[in-house]
C-alpha cells in the first residue's frame, strides 16, 4: 500500500511523502464475537472503531481497528506511534476533529512538537446540519470510497489485524484502478 500510495502521489505532482495529513474514526458493528468489541456510547454501536491517517489526496497512511470503546485520543496516538515507528517522516501538520481536543492530547501535542515536529489543528464543525468542513472533508471522502467495499459494511473479522488488512486490501484497489 505504501508503494502504491508514494506512485499515485508521484502521479498527482505531489512529493511521495506527505507535509499534512487528516485523522478521524468511524464505528462500525461486528457480526463476529472476534477479540476487541466494545460500546461506543457516542454513537449507540457495538463493534469496533476505525482509525484512519491520510494524506491530503485521501490516501491512507496507517490505519488502527480497536474496539468501539477506545476513545479517538488513544487511537490517534496509536496512528501517529505507527507511522513513525519506522523512521523518519515529512508530516507537519494534522487535523482533526472536535472529538481529539482536550487537556492529556494538548500536552502530548507539546511533546509531539518537540519529537517529530508535527502541528496538531483541530478542525470544528460550524452550524448545524451538512456543511463542507475545510480539511477534513478528506478523510470522510476515504471512509466513502472504503464504504464502497461491501465488506466494510460491518467488521466481519474475528481479530483486529484482519480488519486492519481488510482496509489496506481495499485501498490497494483503489489504488490499482487508479494507476493502471
Amino acid at each position: 500500500m505504501q508503494t502504491l500510495n508514494k506512485k499515485e502521489r508521484k502521479r498527482q505532482g505531489k512529493q511521495e511523502q506527505p507535509s499534512a495529513g487528516c485523522v478521524d474514526s468511524q464505528s462500525v458493528k461486528t457480526v463476529t464475537q472476534g477479540n476487541q468489541v466494545g460500546y461506543d456510547g457516542g454513537k449507540l454501536i457495538d463493534g469496533r472503531k476505525r482509525h484512519i491517517l491520510v494524506d491530503t489526496l485521501g490516501l491512507i497512511l496507517v490505519v488502527f481497528v480497536s474496539a468501539a470503546n477506545v476513545g479517538e485520543r488513544r487511537g490517534f496516538k496509536e496512528l501517529l506511534l505507527d507511522y513513525f515507528s519506522d523512521g523518519v517522516k515529512r508530516l507537519r501538520k494534522v487535523w482533526l476533529d472536535a472529538g481529539y481536543s482536550g487537556e492529556p492530547l494538548k500536552k502530548w501535542a507539546l511533546l509531539l512538537k518537540k519529537t517529530w515536529q508535527v502541528k496538531l489543528d483541530v478542525v470544528e464543525k460550524e452550524g448545524k446540519g451538512f456543511n463542507l468542513v475545510k480539511h477534513r472533508w478528506v478523510v470522510e471522502r476515504t471512509f466513502a470510497w472504503l464504504n464502497n467495499f461491501r465488506r466494510h459494511s460491518k467488521d466481519y473479522e474475528e481479530k483486529t489485524c484482519h480488519s486492519e488488512a481488510m482496509i489496506q486490501i481495499s485501498m490497494i484497489a483503489i489504488l490499482l484502478r487508479r494507476l493502471e
